[in-house]
């Protein structure tokens, strides 16, 4: 009798809306680093504002720096593959590819295992998408680029990406210059104060449900229409 009366009561009870996610999600992402001065500075600056993002490492650059690429890590941000050398990888064969991957693979913190392979300069052909898809990586493009590695203007680098940048966007920017590192971290202020949440990508991955294909590229991650 109970068990037929709390049947009774759920079925009585109002059915309410599901509510939708409404919150706006960006994810920002850093090449070529670590850089010494500049990317502790902005480090430094992401951890003020309990922001974290995605940085696309060199391994040149990581044997140059492992305390930074240790910090990134440590501080919650998430590490993907740039290369070894920041060579074209559209002219190079699969072996060489795998080369670059493996000899960056080696100075990567320990229990870091990214995800995502982003090509230099974003060149991808057959071969890059077939070492990454054998070694379960997807690649990351970007859908929102300010070239703020063209300039030193802070200015015109934030305008050109809070001028464009839309919900599920992915911000292409670089932490080798003081002025990319004042424009990022002036880009955070903005749209933290525009209710923008800011995640890694791995995080806008998990947020918006996709389940990532080694070897595919991806630009931004939208809302499910």
């Amino acid at each position: 009798m109970r068990k037929l009366l709390a049947i009774l009561l759920c079925l009585s009870l109002p059915i309410l809306p599901v509510q939708a996610d409404e919150t706006k999600y960006v994810a920002l992402t850093f090449d070529d680093g670590p850089s010494g001065k500049y990317t502790r500075a902005l480090l430094d600056g992401l951890y003020d504002r309990g922001v974290q993002a995605t940085f696309l490492l060199c391994g040149y650059r990581m044997k140059d720096y492992p305390d930074l690429t240790r910090r990134i890590y440590e501080e919650g941000h998430e590490i993907g593959y740039h290369g070894f050398t920041h060579k074209n990888m559209k002219q190079m064969s699969r072996r060489d590819i795998a080369g670059e991957l493996e000899d960056s693979q080696a100075l990567l913190p320990e229990g870091c295992q990214p995800v995502f392979l982003r090509p230099p300069g974003g060149c991808c052909s057959d071969a890059v998408r077939q070492v990454a898809q054998v070694r379960n990586l997807a690649i990351l493009g970007w859908s929102v680029d300010p070239r703020d590695w063209a300039t030193h203007d802070t200015a015109a680098v934030e305008r050109a990406v809070l001028k464009n940048v839309k919900d599920g966007d992915i911000v292409l920017l670089h932490d080798m210059s003081d002025s990319s590192v004042q424009a990022a971290l002036d880009i955070v202020d903005v749209l933290l104060d525009q209710d923008y949440e800011i995640v890694t990508v791995s995080r806008l991955v998990r947020i918006r449900g996709v389940k990532l294909r080694p070897g595919q590229v991806y630009t931004r991650f939208q809302k499910n229409r």
